[in-house]
């Protein structure tokens, strides 16, 4: 019984000494995930609970690991957190800081995907590529940017900064900075340079076919103002 209870000390000590390992390598991440996450209680609920962050953990032991070319190790190590997440990032992939993936079911991120700082992920998103071709397939992701639940962002692309890419969007070109992209294929609306706030709320993102649809109505309308004066 004594020995039981050593043992059971041991992985508790074992178990803590991960945690702090973690909060102290991954404070940023936590952090970000408290700022956009109105769900996000405190600091030890990410720390312990969100499955985001599990996965993004295992990817940086992945991608250590694979950039030492110790590649079988680093896929299993890999799909152990896909098992365990439901969130599927290749050891290839390059992630940048304070990266959150909210929710994360779903979430497939390709071998040379490259994600920038401060990027905030729903479930269900993709960033694929679009067939068999060797070398860089995956898209690029800018900083700053927002991907909408279950959009699917395919090929060597590149997503510029501060951009937001609505849900369930199908994006196969590339996006400059400032910029929401909605619908399928995607389509883009400027911003006019105005930064995104990671707290936009979905239903606001803007629609360039209605935004086209409006137009022509004022335009109708105008013509009409000038038949009749």
């Amino acid at each position: 019984m004594i020995y039981l209870a050593q043992i059971l000390l041991i992985i508790l000590a074992l178990i803590l000494i991960k945690l702090t390992v973690i909060a102290l390598f991954f404070y940023q991440d936590i952090r970000s995930a408290q700022k956009r996450d109105p769900a996000a209680k405190s600091f030890i609920e990410i720390l312990l609970l969100y499955q985001g962050l599990h996965a993004l953990v295992a990817h940086r032991i992945a991608h250590a690991l694979y950039k030492m070319h110790v590649f079988f190790l680093a896929r299993y190590i890999s799909q152990l957190a896909r098992f365990a997440t439901g969130i599927e990032i290749h050891p290839g992939a390059r992630i940048g800081k304070r990266f959150f993936i909210d929710h994360g079911m779903g979430v497939v991120i390709g071998e040379t995907a490259v994600v920038g700082d401060d990027v905030l992920i729903y479930q269900g998103v993709t960033l694929g590529g679009t067939g068999l071709e060797k070398g860089k397939r995956h898209p690029a992701v800018g900083n700053n940017v927002v991907i909408g639940a279950g959009a699917k962002v395919l090929g060597n692309i590149v997503i510029g900064d501060n951009s937001y890419i609505g849900s369930n969007a199908v994006v196969v070109n590339e996006v400059p900075p400032n910029s929401t992209v909605v619908g399928v294929p995607g389509r883009v609306t400027k911003q006019d340079g105005k930064k995104i706030d990671v707290s936009l709320d979905h239903k606001q993102v803007l629609d360039p076919i209605m935004q086209v649809i409006e137009e022509l109505q004022k335009r109708i309308d105008s013509l009409e103002g000038r038949k009749n004066s």
